[in-house]
């Protein structure tokens, strides 16, 4: 694409694969096929096996494929949804924000990050701020709100207490 307001997807071969899927979403979903791990354990078992996840480094393009040559029994559901959930991890976009090279399974530097993929992180880091930022606001209005309707029925009932006595 040469459209420079795309989305970018830094951590899969996007000429291939459809985006991964957001982290919530993969959460309480159940696993694909019977047996098969969640996408956090799956996730969890990938941090504990190889480096790269476990120091949450910026991936190379195409590791889902490195993924599947190591461990051609995983599901390519959950694995898809791990790795939505790794690469769409507060931690991971701080990483790629100021990260310079991508790194395979085996944590073997290997291509560059480019800047798109940068500002990719950047804007997504950016977003969720803004959104939690926007959900606290209107968290805090709705209790201020809530706080000013007591206030004016107790108002409301002293008065009509008041005025009931004569």
């Amino acid at each position: 694409m040469s459209d420079a307001n795309a989305p970018v997807q830094p951590e899969t071969d996007s000429s291939t694969e459809p985006a991964a899927a957001p982290a919530t979403a993969s959460a309480t979903a159940p696993a694909s096929v019977a047996g098969a791990p969640s996408a956090r354990s799956l996730l969890k078992q990938l941090q504990q096996q190889f480096p790269t996840f476990g120091k949450c480094l910026p991936l190379s393009i195409g590791i889902d494929k490195q993924l599947l040559a190591k461990m051609p029994e995983l599901d390519r559901k959950t694995m898809r949804a791990a790795l939505g959930i790794h690469t769409g991890s507060l931690r991971y976009l701080r990483t790629m924000e100021k990260a310079s090279v991508r790194y395979d399974l085996d944590g073997t530097a290997g291509a560059a990050v480019t800047d798109t993929h940068r500002l990719h992180a950047k804007e997504t880091l950016q977003l969720r701020f803004k959104k939690e930022a926007d959900r606290k606001k209107a968290e805090a209005d709705a209790a201020k709100a809530a706080e000013a309707d007591r206030a004016r029925q107790e108002k409301l009932q002293l008065l009509a207490s008041k005025f009931a006595r004569h």
